[in-house]
């Protein structure tokens, strides 16, 4: 099963990014983007950003993954790779 979850890009260097999930870092790849930028929300699948999401529905669909549960929460950002 995928799941897929807004992450921030917290930092850019080339064509890799850290994100921020529920405070948890990871490194990812920007190779399939040209447009991201420090602070936007991205959705991720197998450790590549695929596309940009519209703030607001990102802090809306984690503000979901809160009432689901903090636990909930890190268990999905451990399985993005």
């Amino acid at each position: 099963m995928c799941l897929a979850l807004p992450c921030r890009i917290v930092a850019i260097d080339g064509e890799n990014a850290t994100i921020d999930v529920s405070g948890m870092k990871k490194d990812i790849s920007l190779a399939l983007m040209d447009d991201a930028t420090v602070g936007d929300y991205v959705i991720v699948h197998v450790g590549y950003a695929l596309t940009k999401l519209d703030p607001e529905e990102a802090e809306k669909t984690l503000a979901l993954f809160a009432e689901m549960g903090e636990a909930a929460l890190h268990e999905a950002a451990r399985e993005i790779h």
